[in-house]
């Protein structure tokens, strides 16, 4: 075995994360360049490997001729008899090439082909490894921030790019932090892997809870949809395929521990987790949480919905800027316009007086057309 072929595998190896073999036929191919480089391209050169031995062998190619004409790949049977038993005209003769003594710009050539190929090698087995890990949660540590206000995430072997858009809001990431993020794709550029990954993205979220509630990550409670605003609120409607198991509770934790978890890695975003049902009202009012429904009414062929609310609740089912209504709409898929109490009072007033009205109006329109009928006869 040639122990020194065999250390310089095993390190670039380990180091690189690639297998020996690859790194094998990269040295491979390096000496065959540098020979190559050597005696020159007229020359025919082969190189064989024992994989188990580690050994690499160079070899020049003669043919075997009656009368030679190309003295770089052409030898007589006379000649041939040096390196073989009884050739023939036809036969090919294999004749072992030093490997010592390649000089400087072989060996340079033999390095930057190794290097070459391993980076290659080793591009690859990154690309597959991340590929595999979109839409999962990767864990690393701040180690720079560029001028367009790029984060890039140690990974391990390779730096995840969180671009500015794609952090929380507010959230200024320092040197050294430790931080989470959702890998949403893997570009492979002339520069190398680029992993790109966010804070943002909903999905986020989801692969967050599945990382903490084991009933999520085993399908028992399964999320049926998820909606988000960054840094603020995020809304979340889970189901229970077991009878026995509490889809809120599953995710909430004992003393909310597991959701909690969740929150401190949001920096403070809200989470709001409601139980999924197939009725409307019941979906839609539960939706508008934290704030308490008092009536709600339901027109399912245009799927919109009229909410009533305690006054003192308008404002928290509302929410800021319109956030808690608007979140709900997207979750449940229903147009929801919310009302309070009092204007609710208002309206089935005034729907009442008009009604008394109506009906008054109705009713001296009939006395008119008995007092004409009598006159008549």
């Amino acid at each position: 075995m040639n122990k020194q072929i065999y250390y310089l595998i095993d390190q670039i190896s380990r180091e690189k994360g690639v297998s020996k073999d690859i790194v094998l036929k990269a040295i491979e191919y390096a000496m065959l360049s540098a020979a190559r480089k050597k005696y020159g391209p007229e020359k025919e050169i082969i190189s064989k490997v024992d994989a188990e031995q580690y050994n690499i062998g160079l070899f020049e190619i003669r043919h075997v001729v009656d009368s030679v004409e190309n003295p770089e790949n052409e030898i007589t049977v006379e000649d041939a008899r040096e390196y073989m038993e009884n050739p023939s005209e036809g036969d090919i003769v294999e004749i072992s090439l030093p490997m010592e003594g390649m000089g400087r710009i072989s060996a340079q050539t033999a390095k930057q082909v190794i290097f070459q190929r391993v980076r290659e090698a080793e591009r690859e087995v990154i690309l597959k490894e991340y590929k595999d890990k979109v839409g999962q949660v990767v864990s690393g540590l701040v180690i720079r921030k560029d001028k367009g206000g790029v984060y890039y995430i140690d990974l391990g072997r390779v730096e995840g790019m969180l671009t500015r858009k794609e952090t929380l809001p507010g959230e200024n990431l320092k040197r050294g932090d430790a931080v989470r993020a959702y890998v949403e794709n893997v570009r492979d550029t002339s520069r190398g892997p680029e992993i790109i990954v966010s804070r943002n993205n909903p999905n986020f979220v989801i692969e967050l809870f599945k990382l903490e509630v084991p009933e999520i990550n085993d399908g028992i409670v399964e999320i049926k949809t998820i909606v988000r605003a960054p840094g603020e609120r995020t809304k979340i409607a889970v189901i229970s395929n077991d009878r026995s198991i509490d889809p809120v509770g599953a995710c909430v934790g004992m003393k909310g521990t597991r959701v909690q978890s969740i929150v401190r890695e949001l920096r403070g975003e809200r989470i709001d987790i409601i139980p999924w049902t197939d009725d409307p009202r019941i979906l839609i009012s539960r939706a508008l949480s934290p704030a308490t429904v008092e009536r709600i009414g339901v027109n399912e062929e245009d799927r919109t919905a009229m909410v009533v609310v305690n006054d003192q609740y308008l404002s928290l089912a509302i929410g800021k800027r319109g956030q808690n209504v608007r979140l709900a709409m997207k979750l449940t898929g229903w147009d929801i316009d919310i009302i309070s109490e009092s204007e609710y009072s208002d309206i089935k007033h005034d729907e009442t007086e008009r009604a008394l009205e109506k009906s008054l109006r109705e009713d001296k329109e009939e006395q008119e057309d008995l007092e004409d009928q009598g006159t008549q006869e």
